[in-house]
Formats: C-alpha cells, sequence, structure tokens
C-alpha cells in the first residue's frame, strides 16, 4: 500500500527511469515524513549538515548571516524541489549556510548517510542524486551570472517570469537578499513594473 506523502517524490525520482517495487519501498524506508513551521531553521550554519531534504509544500529557502549580522539568501525552492547546503552536505565539512522554512512546509527528508546507502543500492538513486546535485550546482551558477551581469530590474523580472508564484508567496525582504537588492529598491522596481 503507498502513501501518499511518497507520490511527489516518486514522480520527480520516475523522471530518471521507471520505479521498481523495490525503489518505491524504498523511498518509504528511508526518506522520512517531518513537518517544518514557518520561519524553522532545520539546519544551521556552522554545523555539519545531516539531511536532504524534499518540499511536498511550502517554500524554503537558504541563508547565511553576514559579517553584520544581517541574513542573506542564496536560495529559494516550493515543493518538488530538494533543499540543503549542498555541497556541505556532499563533503560534510561546516554548512556555510541555514536551511530555513519560510512558511509552514510538509518535508522529506534522508540523512546523507541513507542517502550514501541508497545510491549504492540503486541505479535509479544513483543517477538522480547526480542530477539533483548537478541542477544544485548550475542553479548557483546561474544566480552568480545573474548577480553579475544583469540589473536589479532584469532580476526581478527574470524571477517574476520563472517563478511569479515566489512574488506572492515569499516576504518581500528574503526576494530582495535573493536579487541582491534592499527592500527599499524591490519596492521601486515593483511599482514601476506594476505600471
Amino acid at each position: 500500500m503507498t502513501n501518499k506523502k511518497y507520490d511527489k517524490l516518486s514522480v520527480e525520482i520516475s523522471k530518471t527511469g521507471n520505479l521498481t517495487t523495490e525503489d518505491l519501498e524504498n523511498i518509504q524506508n528511508y526518506f522520512m515524513p517531518v513537518s517544518g513551521a514557518r520561519n524553522a531553521v532545520l539546519e544551521e550554519q556552522d554545523k555539519i549538515p545531516k539531511y536532504l531534504y524534499f518540499i511536498n509544500s511550502g517554500y524554503m529557502r537558504l541563508f547565511y548571516f553576514d559579517e553584520l549580522g544581517a541574513e542573506q539568501t542564496t536560495f529559494l525552492c516550493t515543493e518538488t524541489s530538494f533543499i540543503a547546503s549542498f555541497s556541505s552536505l556532499i563533503n560534510q565539512t561546516k554548512a556555510i549556510e541555514n536551511v530555513a522554512c519560510i512558511t509552514d512546509c510538509e518535508l522529506l527528508k534522508i540523512s546523507y548517510v541513507d542517502a550514501k546507502q541508497l545510491v549504492g543500492k540503486s541505479e535509479i538513486f544513483k543517477n538522480f542524486f547526480l542530477k539533483m546535485f548537478e541542477k544544485s550546482i548550475s542553479s548557483a551558477a546561474i544566480r552568480a551570472n545573474d548577480l553579475a551581469l544583469l540589473n536589479a530590474e532584469q532580476r526581478y523580472l527574470k524571477t517574476l517570469a520563472q517563478q511569479p508564484d515566489f512574488i506572492q508567496n515569499i516576504p518581500l525582504q528574503y526576494i530582495a537578499s535573493f536579487l541582491g537588492i534592499k527592500p527599499q529598491s524591490l519596492s521601486r522596481i515593483r511599482k514601476k513594473v506594476i505600471k
């Protein structure tokens, strides 16, 4: 009997290949359902990350505290996405970012140790995790390029085009931080774009 909590994750993994009954059982055995409250920090900066999270519902972010103690958001995501301080998780080094819920979230989490076990058991999971980590590296590279090459308004318009739900569901201060601008600047850009 399948558990509906695993449906979205199964769909995402099945994009890599056909899932066997054993694969579906492994998903339920290795991924643990957890709830994350609004604003909860699930993994902390300067600690070795333990888990990779799959978002069934809700919005999450990665952020760090800069030298002035201000929060800097580096990654935003919503359902059917994975989130972790990826490079720190893979290398099992101290995280440079916090993993936090923006809204109440329903999640599935897998420990680093269990993910390694699963990769050793199954070619589908091996390919899936490889693609997921490649995607995270690509996202970070695209964001770095956008910050370097696009102006603030262009970055906002790109986010609006690609992730309109972010603008409606994520507090503006997080979006502004992710775009590398002050909240006041974002407000001015939004007013200009809405006209």
